[in-house]
């Protein structure tokens, strides 16, 4: 076990190989490898659209999307480019990363909210008892022309029930988001064992066509004021609460005269 104490844990390949070591999580981990030439042709291979991503950094950032159809092509940021073969993919690919180290996961097809892709944030926290809490849910539409959903990076914060209307009607639909908070809630139990002194963490999940929910990524230094987006603003009040309670985003102290 880490002693790890409640710092933000940066790299998305630990955060991962964290996940996979516990048996009913991996079933909603997609298949993830470190990025090479080698892994990325398996992956292609075998997924056929994976999501090239910097195993450290936020927002989206260098995330790029890689597909094998007849030919092969990636997209990064609104331009997307395509290629004969598979090598001049993969040396065009490595032109447009960023000089870090890249993490290769299996592509999810996400669900649409008119025609753009959306993911889902719920916030876990530990509450004024210190007990693990889902506080907030929350869905994140892209931008028409991008591929990531992140809010600096033009991404849209709806809220949820609105993007699974299409999908999924009054119970079913409760039913779905309850079972995604409870799903939250035991990652950051086992977080906590892999981990101790974590108080609030953040999961991403793609939603398939299927609607099998996917951890996309954990994050451990999680926004609580992408929750101030939403008009009903009972949701943020309570996570900045808790925020606060745990630490963090505590108001300044007022000046003595």
């Amino acid at each position: 076990m880490s002693a790890y104490r409640g710092r933000s844990i940066s790299s998305k390949w630990v955060k991962t190989k964290a996940l996979l070591l516990n048996k009913e999580l991996r079933n909603f981990v997609p298949d993830t490898k470190i990025y090479n030439q080698a892994n990325l042709l398996t992956m292609l291979n075998k997924h056929k659209m994976v999501y090239v991503k910097p195993t450290t950094g936020s927002a989206g950032n260098g995330v790029i999307r890689v597909e094998k159809t007849k030919h092969y092509s990636f997209q990064n940021g609104q331009t997307r480019r395509t290629f004969p073969t598979f090598q001049g993919l993969f040396t065009a690919l490595n032109k447009s990363k960023l000089n870090r180290t890249y993490l290769i996961q299996q592509g999810i097809h996400l669900l649409t909210h008119h025609n753009r892709i959306f993911d889902i944030r719920i916030m876990v926290q530990k509450n004024p008892k210190q007990s693990w809490e889902a506080t907030g849910y929350i869905g994140r539409v892209a931008h028409p022309r991008k591929i990531v959903t992140n809010f600096h990076n033009s991404g849209k914060p709806l809220p949820l029930e609105l993007l699974l209307g299409s999908y999924l009607q009054n119970r079913k639909k409760h039913d779905y988001i309850t079972f995604l908070r409870q799903l939250s809630y035991k990652i950051a139990v086992h977080y906590q064992k892999v981990y101790p002194g974590f108080k609030e963490i953040g999961i991403d999940y793609g939603v398939d066509k299927k609607l099998k929910p996917w951890v996309l990524e954990v994050n451990t230094s999680p926004d609580p004021f992408i929750f101030n987006q939403l008009k009903e603003k009972k949701m943020f009040f309570k996570v900045l609460r808790f925020a606060r309670s745990n630490g963090r985003f505590l108001p300044a102290r007022r000046r003595r005269k």
